[in-house]
């Protein structure tokens, strides 16, 4: 039996922002994707490691699961290998978003789930971001229309995980760690001893990442 992919929204009234609308013209954007059972509080957490340029935006996951909300649900997916369709659904609701957000430099930042729809946003959208920090995630599995035009342009990607990682299955990473190098331009990071989890130090690497990848203030 073929599972139809779900028809996913954001919600609006969800999303968490470090500026107010009036503040945020001009600005590069930021945007964050939480991970698995999680919401939009969870990575907001974090803006305080990272550059004070990017106004920052959470997003909350639109399918309700558990204690939070998933991308895609562990009832019609493993929750950290789904199919393409479902990921292109995610990804697909984050973009509807954005749509209606005024244009700017942009950049996404997402975790374990998240960081696997920052991938597949890159996949639908390869000439919209100018980079993509995923964190304990993963490659989706399949091929996407985009694959080719992010093979020529190459957008900075950063990928953090640690070596006691038990969440994300081992074909996804080796599937990442193949895919990755020949559709970016990869800053691959590994941390000794960090779970599944974002550690100090992979802060700090953030943080460096997204200020070097910032667009330059005009004169």
């Amino acid at each position: 039996m073929t599972l139809t992919p779900p028809d996913l929204t954001i919600d609006r009234d969800a999303v968490l922002w470090s500026a107010s609308e009036r503040d945020r013209a001009g600005r590069p954007l930021l945007v964050l994707l939480h991970g698995y059972a999680s919401d939009e509080a969870d990575l907001f957490g974090i803006a305080a490691y990272l550059p004070l340029e990017p106004v920052i935006a959470s997003v909350r996951a639109p399918i309700p699961e558990g204690p939070g909300f998933a991308w895609f649900s562990r009832f019609t997916n493993v929750p950290a290998d789904p199919i393409a369709a479902n990921a292109d659904a995610a990804a697909l609701a984050v973009l509807d978003w954005l749509d209606e957000q005024p244009p700017t430099p942009t950049g996404l930042l997402g975790f374990s789930q998240g960081g696997a729809v920052a991938l597949q946003l890159l996949r639908l959208a390869p000439d919209r971001f100018d980079y993509a920090v995923q964190l304990s995630g993963f490659a989706v599995q399949g091929d996407s229309a985009g694959d080719a035009r992010l093979g020529e342009r190459r957008p900075p990607v950063f990928w953090g995980r640690g070596t006691l990682d038990e969440v994300i299955p081992a074909t996804s990473v080796a599937r990442t760690a193949d895919w990755l190098p020949g559709h970016s331009t990869l800053d691959a990071r590994i941390y000794e001893g960090m779970g599944h989890a974002i550690s100090s130090r992979e802060l700090t690497d953030i943080g460096a990442f997204i200020r070097h990848h910032l667009p330059t203030p005009a004169a």
